[in-house]
């Protein structure tokens, strides 16, 4: 369940950072991608700067051709009547506008119009224009709350006139994500003004304002940029490569008009059935942007392979553009290969190529499970991954139908079924429904996690019911279906091809007083002993402010009956356990509070809990977020090593980064040489591992690509010296 606090309305940026910071406001799931800076470092493979004369040692500088610029760092924080800049002379004329001296794009300080009724800036223009020119800047939004407008005008002897519109282009979140740029062809504007409309105390952030002349686009460099990302069968385009090129100048836009590359580090050409070139634009990530052509890889005789842009439509922008290179993915390819490119040259339409002496940009291969979209679902979260005694791989999901939030709401438990390793899958089949009665919010049932019991062969699936609006904020004390969540069994016991009617545990495991109970979601475990164990979480009473703890249910008698442990720790949800040593649990959970992991352990079936050495220490994660841990060799019946694997967004700023990390010490240590990068790009970021083998791990995890993205990642992969490129 993605959601975990109670839920404010943001105002300004310090208001929405303090929200992140607070038990009982919007979680970091809704705040993270919006709200907190994230320093990402690329390091090229192959940078190529270009000046008329051929390669320069570094790129010009674009800010050096701007005539004027308005410098906001000599003036005083506060409030100001006049203020003079080279650019020209700033005159509040309504509401108020301050010099910020906390929050600036460049150097200390920026420029703040408040918000309120209306708030407007006029500025005069130093020193005519000569040309035509370009106003830009760079713009933050201070809030989501509605009304907002933003909006531009110039003065010229016919008077005021609108020149930009901003009320959708200006977006929330530091650092100041709105890059904005005003054409002014008219040499006659002596005037702008500046106006916003929000609610008090918001408003709109200013910085590194600049007029310059409109100049003749011209090439500055060209690099190929790092990137992991996960080729999958059931996508049209899976990114191999990416290239960024920044420009100065709009006029005459240059072309991309050639692509020269090999097929370096593709394990089996016949994976791939096209390559294709996208162009992103000014966005970093890969979200597809504008297909601009396609080289079928089966017809494709040269070497290296030429692609021909010549006639599209890939004009440059000024300022950043990036453009992919992307391979489709044949629905027979072996997902244990990795496939990739290696850029050689790009041509561009000024007459200009590049030689990019890149190394090649491989990736794994994997599927795409689950998709947005598929079999008529709006949308797939909250994945469980288990192997039977058999070797099937059982993944179980949210299949949430009518929109992308969490219970109460219409969804049902998904099933995916593979029987060769999570090569191939079956169609997806819903194991439990509990209705469709909108009176009751279609009485939803979501957060699954998955269980094999390894004496009998039983699998067993847990989830919460929500019999109207009974789940994280609207289930309370008691135990009937109209007054609380409840917690559901089903079991199959002929390896997941079909299953019991749901089976209600709720009354034997949940206190009365306790406002909500339900499982971890992702897996249980059996124990040596063969206890059945899932990992759960309870909200305490409403006079306890519904304070949640992570803790266990367990079960002695193979499901007949189950218990509850005590809390293991305050403000902790959506755990993961593993048995460490006989007898002994270890609890690994999401924290509300911190961007670490808590990690408990008990040896007496949750009566105590005790901390143990790593808690809020060793395992960071974007606060907060479910992840994985599994115990190796006990999932493969054996008590050999001691391995722990763990898996989530490796990052504290996003639900980025999805990795695997291997701890060799039952999770005292979690060196950096042991993990694997699977996926850099954001996504809904909850993860599930399985041992498919004693050589191979699986996970099934929310990233970037697809909703419900499945890998195969090989053990030895996490020996340093066995790494490779794109790892």
């Amino acid at each position: 369940m993605s959601h975990r606090r109670l839920e404010t309305e943001p105002t300004v940026r310090d208001d929405l950072l303090a929200d992140s910071h607070q038990s009982r406001r919007r979680t970091a799931d809704q705040l993270m991608p919006q709200l907190i800076k994230r320093t990402t470092v690329l390091v090229a493979l192959a940078v190529a700067v270009i000046t008329p004369g051929g390669l320069a040692e570094s790129p010009p500088n674009p800010a050096s051709e701007s005539t004027s610029a308005a410098g906001f760092e000599q003036a005083e924080p506060g409030g100001f009547d006049r203020l003079e800049t080279r650019i020209g002379t700033w005159i509040p004329t309504s509401g108020t506008t301050i010099i910020d001296h906390k929050h600036a794009k460049t150097g200390k300080h920026c420029l703040q119009l408040t918000g309120g009724k209306r708030t407007s800036v006029t500025l005069r223009i130093a020193k005519p224009l000569e040309s035509a020119s370009d106003l830009t800047f760079w713009a933050e939004r201070w809030t989501k709350r509605r009304p907002f407008s933003f909006r531009i005008e110039r003065n010229t002897k016919a008077g005021w006139k609108e020149i930009f519109n901003g009320d959708k282009q200006i977006r929330v979140g530091r650092p100041f994500l709105s890059f904005v740029r005003v054409s002014l062809r008219d040499t006659g504007t002596r005037q702008l003004r500046f106006t916003v409309t929000s609610p008090p105390n918001t408003g709109i952030l200013i910085d590194d304002v600049r007029i310059s002349p409109a100049r003749p686009q011209k090439l500055v460099s060209v690099q190929v940029v790092p990137v992991t990302i996960p080729a999958l069968i059931g996508n049209d385009a899976s990114p191999l490569a990416k290239l960024k090129v920044i420009t100065t100048g709009r006029l005459n836009p240059i072309a991309l008009t050639e692509v020269q590359a090999t097929l370096q580090g593709t394990d089996d050409r016949s994976d791939l059935l096209s390559i294709d070139i996208y162009n992103g634009g000014s966005t970093s990530h890969f979200t597809t942007g504008k297909h601009i052509t396609r080289l079928d890889v089966g017809k494709a005789t040269s070497s290296p392979l030429v692609v021909s842009l010549r006639g599209s439509s890939l004009r440059l922008s000024e300022g950043t553009n990036y453009i992919w290179i992307t391979g489709r993915v044949a629905a027979t390819a072996n997902i244990d290969h990795r496939t990739g490119v290696t850029c050689n040259t790009v041509t561009f339409s000024n007459g200009n190529t590049v030689q990019l002496k890149a190394a090649p940009s491989i990736q794994r291969m994997g599927v795409a499970l689950r998709e947005g979209g598929d079999d008529g679902v709006h949308t797939y979260r909250i994945p469980g991954l288990a192997t039977s005694n058999n070797g099937t791989l059982i993944a179980v999901y949210d299949a949430r139908r009518r929109g992308g939030g969490d219970l109460p709401g219409d969804i049902d438990v998904g099933l995916s079924r593979s029987t060769d390793g999570g090569h191939t899958w079956e169609p997806m089949t819903l194991i439990m429904d509990m209705g469709s009665d909108p009176r009751w919010r279609y009485d939803g049932i979501g957060d699954p996690a998955v269980l094999v019991d390894r004496k009998t062969g039983t699998i067993w699936v847990a989830a919460t019911w929500s019999h109207g609006n009974r789940s994280w904020r609207g289930s309370g004390p008691g135990l009937k279906p109209t007054e609380t969540g409840q917690l559901m069994l089903v079991r199959s016991d002929d390896d997941g091809r079909t299953w019991s009617k749901p089976i209600n545990i709720t009354s034997q495991v949940k206190r009365p007083e306790w406002c909500f109970l339900l499982q971890g979601p992702g897996k249980g475990i059996t124990m040596r002993d063969g206890t059945l164990v899932f990992a759960a979480q309870y909200q305490d009473p409403p006079s306890k402010k519904r304070l949640p703890h992570s803790t266990i249910i367990y079960s002695r008698d193979h499901g007949q009956t189950w218990k509850i442990g005590t809390g293991a720790f305050d403000d902790t949800t959506e755990a993961q356990v593993v048995e460490t040593t006989p007898g002994v649990l270890m609890l690994n959970c999401r924290y509300n509070r911190q961007s670490h992991r808590v990690v408990m352990t008990t040896s007496n079936m949750g009566a105590t809990w005790q901390p143990h050495p790593t808690s809020r220490k060793s395992l960071i994660e974007p606060r907060a977020c479910m992840a994985s841990l599994i115990n190796v060799d006990q999932e493969l019946g054996r008590s050999t090593r001691r391995r722990l694997l763990f898996s989530n967004p490796d990052s504290t700023s996003g639900r980025d980064h999805i990795t695997i990390k291997a701890s060799n010490d039952m999770g005292m240590t979690w060196p950096t040489r042991l993990r694997i990068l699977l996926d850099e790009g954001r996504g809904a970021g909850y993860s599930c591992m399985t041992m498919i083998d004693a050589n191979t791990v699986g996970i099934l995890y929310e990233g970037s690509q697809a909703h419900m993205t499945f890998q195969r990642i090989r053990l030895n992969d996490l020996e340093p010296e066995r790494q490779r490129p794109g790892q």
